[in-house]
């Protein structure tokens, strides 16, 4: 299965978001934080991060760009539940297990953007706010000359 990780190419965006992801990260698009914001949410720093910004697993902070790379299957449980988890911390779902369906398909809405890319290429996320609510746009770079693996080690977390 193929994910995708926090890529940094500068200190930008240390600057532009409130909590920048960490690189190497594990990320989801994480569009579902902007589901109940309205203009006026829309400004400075969580402007930004609504306007591009990926979500980090770890720390659950913005980044601007993420690079596709392969994921083993321990690691994939690992950030379904923590994405759970933050689901019943952060947005009052009753418990993790019953969040976790829905952690579950957030990860297979980031597989299915990143199915059929090659290894290191490189995902934006544009957002807008409509009439219906957040739609999501997303720009894919091929960047066969970059190596994930120097920045993207897999591992375990513990």
């Amino acid at each position: 299965m193929i994910l995708a990780r926090a890529i940094h190419f500068d200190e930008s965006d240390t600057k532009v978001f409130h909590t920048p992801a960490r690189t190497g990260e594990w990320a989801i698009s994480g569009g579902f934080e902007f589901s109940n914001w309205g203009q006026g949410d829309l400004t400075g720093k969580a402007r930004q991060a609504f306007s591009n910004g990926w979500l980090g697993l770890e720390t659950f902070g913005r980044v601007t760009f993420v690079a596709t790379t392969r994921i083993e299957q321990a690691e994939y449980d690992i950030l379904a539940n923590r994405l759970a988890q933050h689901f019943a911390d952060i947005y009052g779902a009753p418990s993790a297990k019953d969040a976790m369906p829905v952690a579950l398909d957030e990860l297979q809405h980031m597989a299915d953007l990143c199915d059929g890319h090659d290894a290191n290429t490189l995902l934006t996320v544009a957002r807008e706010l409509s009439d219906s609510g957040v739609s999501e746009a997303y720009r894919v770079i091929n960047s066969p000359d970059a190596d994930i693996e120097l920045l993207a080690v897999h591992g375990d977390w513990e």
